[in-house]
């Protein structure tokens, strides 16, 4: 079976596999905001947050692109965008700036509203412009990783740019028309095997420590991820090309998790060059149960932007409470968000895609612009 055949099909485990991506980054929070050693990351070289993350990006790049090739509009393309990521944020934001942290904070509600990072911290967050802000004045002052608010939004505006270098890639080979699907896939895998080799020289060759300050940290991360997300957008593109068979994959993750066994470096050479696949294999291989998953929604976003600012709040009330305790709660309680957050805004928001597109493509219009 080849990726193109099913590709293009709703009946798949993508949803499942996010939403597996998510609840990893909440088990790896439940230790972290608790200053507790994660046991993975020293073992294996990576935290299970930081392979949730890595397969976000080569989904999100998978089908994304695929999306812009599928329909080839501008406008829906901006418009599907906005509205997945957006609206939710910012009932979240909404929620977090006038419930949680007036509720959490240490200032009087006076001083709390009126300081000038309260407004910075939502303006920053819901833009996504030059990163966010992760400090409500006051909030979580005591708490054992104390003052961080929602530190699992650094992703979002790396996600953005993401968007905008594909949109980019597109509009630039606009011109060649006939050819302009062709020169898009060599330019997308252009990308992904340039960010490839910078992630590996990173890895193997790491700057200088006394160069290393938080742009060199910021700039290694958009390496990674985006070779992260053109690895999907590539699989996407060479779909006709790539195979997917259940003995590859069962041959596949055994070799991979027994690497770490020999070397951190070599896990890293398997895990690096072999995700995407792995990933695509997972989301269209697997039959039966886990299919069904995706009667029940899409809840993986919303525990994405909702876990971290619910393990905070439960650390502030339950001093001393045990990793295992904190992993549990949080996701009763983020799960419950979350679904809310899916059937009341994010669902609705995406039913408005098609009205939204048709404003903007008559807006130049009624602006007398055309």
């Amino acid at each position: 079976m080849r990726l193109a055949d099913v590709s293009g099909l709703r009946d798949n485990n993508l949803n499942l596999l996010r939403m597996v991506a998510a609840l990893a980054v909440l088990f790896g929070h439940s230790f972290a905001l608790l200053r507790l050693p994660e046991p993975w990351g020293g073992r294996w070289g990576v935290t299970p947050g930081t392979v949730a993350v890595d397969i976000f990006f080569i989904i999100s790049g998978m089908l994304v692109c695929g999306s812009l090739v599928s329909k080839q509009s501008f406008s829906d393309y901006l418009c599907a965008r906005i509205l997945r990521i957006f609206p939710a944020l910012a009932v979240m934001l909404l929620l977090t700036v006038l419930v949680l942290g007036p509720y959490f904070t240490q200032l009087s509600l006076a001083a709390y509203f009126l300081a000038p990072e309260t407004l910075n911290y939502l303006v920053k967050c819901l833009s996504l412009y030059n990163g966010v802000a992760y400090v409500l004045p006051g909030v979580f002052a005591h708490n054992p990783y104390p003052y961080a608010v929602n530190g699992s939004l650094w992703t979002l505006p790396f996600e953005i740019r993401m968007y905008l270098i594909l949109l980019f890639c597109w509009c630039v080979l606009s011109l060649l028309k006939q050819s302009r699907i062709r020169a898009f896939r060599y330019l997308l895998l252009s990308i992904a095997m340039f960010a490839c080799v910078m992630v590996f020289l990173r890895h193997f060759f790491p700057p200088d420590a006394l160069l290393m300050d938080s742009r060199m940290a910021e700039k290694m991360q958009f390496e990674r991820l985006l070779f992260m997300f053109f690895s999907g957008a590539s699989m996407y593109m060479l779909s006709d090309k790539i195979v997917l068979k259940h003995t590859a994959l069962f041959l596949l993750l055994p070799f991979l998790i027994s690497s770490v066994l020999v070397s951190k470096d070599l896990f890293f050479t398997l895990y690096t060059l072999s995700l995407a696949y792995v990933v695509v294999c997972l989301a269209y291989l697997p039959s039966g149960m886990p299919r069904k998953y995706n009667a029940m929604g899409d809840y993986s976003y919303g525990v994405y932007i909702y876990a971290f600012p619910v393990q905070q709040a439960i650390a502030a009330l339950w001093p001393g409470i045990m990793v295992w305790q904190m992993a549990l709660l949080s996701t009763l309680v983020t799960l419950l968000l979350a679904v809310i957050s899916w059937h009341v805004i994010e669902k609705p928001a995406l039913g408005l895609k098609h009205v939204t597109v048709a404003w903007v493509r008559t807006l130049p219009a009624r602006l007398n612009l055309s």
